[in-house]
């Protein structure tokens, strides 16, 4: 073997081509890893109100802001919204978690979430807004259930 190749192929440079492939690939199914592929515009943070622009519904109703969210409904024709806020990306991830064991869809950018009924209504607001589309696994059952 060549002396440059063996001493790439060496212990600490090994280690670290090893550990930089795998963080590329770790974590994400390959339906994640092609769904964000298509994400065309940034899915960066945004407001209620810069939310509810992009759908064209005007401006939302805010029952109020939790420890961590704000949440907001609006209506555009006859789609129905519901949008979120949120403080962290921890606690978005920690609703999103909650919220999937009933079931739903949701269009998820960068700290914000968005639901609408028809489905066809988010996935056209995906592509205003990017982000990934991620669906519930309902069990039927309540969490408490059990």
């Amino acid at each position: 073997m060549h002396r440059p190749l063996r001493r790439l192929l060496s212990g600490p440079a090994l280690m670290t081509a090893a550990a930089l492939l795998l963080a590329g690939c770790a974590g994400a199914s390959t339906e994640e890893r092609v769904d964000h592929k298509q994400t065309v515009p940034s899915a960066k943070p945004m407001t209620l109100e810069k939310l509810a622009a992009a759908v064209d519904c005007g401006k939302p109703k805010v029952p109020g802001k939790t420890l961590d969210y704000r949440q907001g409904m609006c209506k555009s024709g006859s789609a129905e919204y519901v949008l979120l806020t949120f403080d962290t990306a921890k606690g978005q991830r920690e609703w999103l978690d909650v919220a999937q064991m009933y079931g739903g869809v949701y269009l998820v950018g960068s700290r914000w979430v968005l639901s609408a009924t028809p489905r066809s209504a988010m996935e056209a607001a995906r592509a205003k807004l990017g982000g990934t589309i991620e669906e519930g696994r309902s069990s039927g059952a309540s969490p408490s259930a059990g």
